[in-house]
């Protein structure tokens, strides 16, 4: 059975980290998971290359330029809860399907896929409630 990287090619997953971060400045319904992001997506685009492609089955890029492939570090900083992943997700399928991805390529790729942007996942919810100084306990 082919890797993802074998039937995607080097171009292919490029094209589909290129799709992504387009589909993620065109999509209004994913303005949240845009607005964790830098202005210039360029830099994403390489990182999220260099991680697919090893991911993936490929080169190690990834792993050669920052020593390690744990997703959670760098995800730290942000709020990432139900919603930011399924926004992910989102722009992840859509990628797919610009790029002319298989059927069994989607298929291939949904559950792992889903496993790698739960991990990322850093909060139950993705609401994010104000904080009130005059509240000393809830329930």
């Amino acid at each position: 059975m082919k890797t993802p990287y074998e039937i995607l090619g080097e171009d292919g997953v490029q094209n589909l980290c290129n799709a992504f971060y387009e589909i993620m400045d065109e999509e209004e319904t994913v303005k949240v998971l845009r607005a964790m992001h830098a202005a210039d997506l360029e830099p994403m685009k390489t990182k999220l290359f260099e991680y697919l492609s090893g991911w993936m089955g490929g080169p190690q890029l990834y792993s050669q330029h920052y020593g390690t492939v744990c997703m959670t570090t760098p995800h730290k900083p942000y709020r990432i809860g139900p919603k930011e992943r399924d926004q992910w997700l989102l722009c992840m399928d859509k990628a797919l399907e610009r790029i002319g991805a298989s059927s069994k390529l989607k298929t291939m790729l949904k559950d792992p896929m889903f496993r790698v942007a739960d991990a990322v996942k850093n909060h139950h919810c993705s609401e994010h409630t104000p904080k009130n100084d005059n509240l000393i306990a809830t329930g």
